[in-house]
């Protein structure tokens, strides 16, 4: 992971939750502002939200305590779930046969940095 000077991590790991179903709540608030993410994900129905949330609020509080920036400044940059070990249960099936089941873990990164500034063209 590489990163700019201004831009803050947090990063959940071994959660037990399939990284494709994190993914789709991720690719929703990639490039929000930090207010917007929150409202976002407080209103959506799947169960990544919470877990995505948890991450989302430990990176802005990183980077408001290490930093010093403002919350209210904050926007994602980046944000991704990567595969993680899967759990791996047998299942017992028919004529004493065993089923694999592999239970998928991700980890989930959330990268935030300061807004830009919009800059006028009406100078001079």
């Amino acid at each position: 992971m590489i990163l700019a000077e201004n831009e803050v991590p947090a990063v959940a790991k071994y959660i037990r939750m399939s990284p494709n179903k994190v993914r789709r709540v991720l690719d929703q608030i990639r490039g929000k502002s930090y207010r917007e993410a929150l409202i976002i994900l407080e209103f959506m129905p799947y169960r990544a939200c919470d877990v995505v949330t948890k991450v989302l609020r430990s990176a802005v509080a990183n980077a408001e305590h290490n930093n010093g920036m403002d919350k209210t400044k904050l926007m994602i940059s980046q944000a991704y779930a990567d595969m993680g070990p899967s759990l791996r249960r047998f299942r017992a099936r028919a004529q004493g046969r065993a089923y694999p089941i592999r239970k998928p873990t991700c980890h989930i990164t959330i990268v935030v940095k300061p807004m830009e500034e919009e800059k006028n063209g009406t100078e001079g």
